[in-house]
């Protein structure tokens, strides 16, 4: 039986924007290495597949080379997946059984809501290699359990980065978050997300990396509530809230493209 996908770009209201992920609903598990062959095959940030439970939905994310445990914009795009197509209802929320335990996802009009875990960094001191990668100066620079956060003076160093991606990808860590204040109205801080090591030189639009960047700007800003945006040549919008150990991640989305995997 043909399995049926969906493509849509996450964390923006445009289509060609925002962060690309293919979703699949499954009617039943599958094995781990069809899943990697197909997420290989879309050639997307994330590919995600769902399975329905009694209680929701079980969740997996794949990159083109690795199974990772969190990932934002493929959840987004996986809760926007289930209300558009019907396997939810309009008022129902979303539940999510992933590696990262239960997230859940709520539709406010054209805006989900997902509720996140919090993944705080704390100040390390940097490896010689991810500076010299970078070619940037720090301000700051910490590591959560997945990623690198280095904090650079101003919005500009962030959009004019061009890593050398072969050196970040031997650090051995899933990717490196840069961030600044931003200096765009209307917006709170900006970022860039760079993964070689997950198979992603660069990531659109990273919802679970905020799940680092509010806390981190929570302690710089004052407050817990922001306007993020993503300065890739894509760029995505996130709305941001730390709640405690919590983070509720909020962006649109937007379907691209239906199809069928025949193999």
């Amino acid at each position: 039986m043909n399995q049926r996908f969906t493509q849509v770009d996450a964390f923006t209201s445009e289509p060609f924007a925002g962060n690309p992920a293919a979703v699949c609903v499954l009617a039943a598990e599958r094995d781990e290495a069809w899943m990697q062959h197909v997420a290989t095959e879309m050639n997307l940030a994330e590919t995600a597949f769902l399975v329905r439970r009694d209680d929701g939905f079980s969740l997996r994310w794949f990159t083109p080379e690795v199974e990772v445990a969190l990932c934002g914009h493929a959840t987004l795009a996986s809760a926007h997946v289930l209300w558009e197509e019907g396997h939810l209802g309009p008022g129902e929320q979303a539940r999510f059984h992933t590696k990262s335990g239960l997230l859940t996802a709520v539709r406010h009009g054209e805006w989900i809501s997902l509720d996140f875990p919090a993944r705080p960094g704390r100040p390390v001191a940097p490896p010689p290699e991810l500076l010299r990668a970078l070619a940037v100066d720090a301000v700051y620079v910490g590591k959560n359990v997945y990623d690198y956060i280095v904090q650079v003076a101003d919005e500009a160093t962030v959009r004019a980065l061009d890593p050398d991606q072969l050196t970040l990808k031997r650090l051995g860590v899933r990717g490196v978050m840069v961030t600044a204040a931003a200096s765009t109205p209307g917006f709170d801080f900006v970022s860039r997300f760079f993964a070689p090591g997950s198979g992603v030189d660069e990531d659109p639009v990273t919802g679970s990396a905020h799940c680092c960047l509010g806390p981190f700007w929570q302690e710089r800003l004052g407050k817990s509530e922001f306007v993020a945006y993503q300065a890739s040549a894509r760029g995505g919008v996130v709305h941001v809230r730390v709640a405690g150990d919590r983070v509720i991640l909020g962006g649109q989305a937007v379907t691209v493209a239906r199809g069928e995997i025949l193999a």
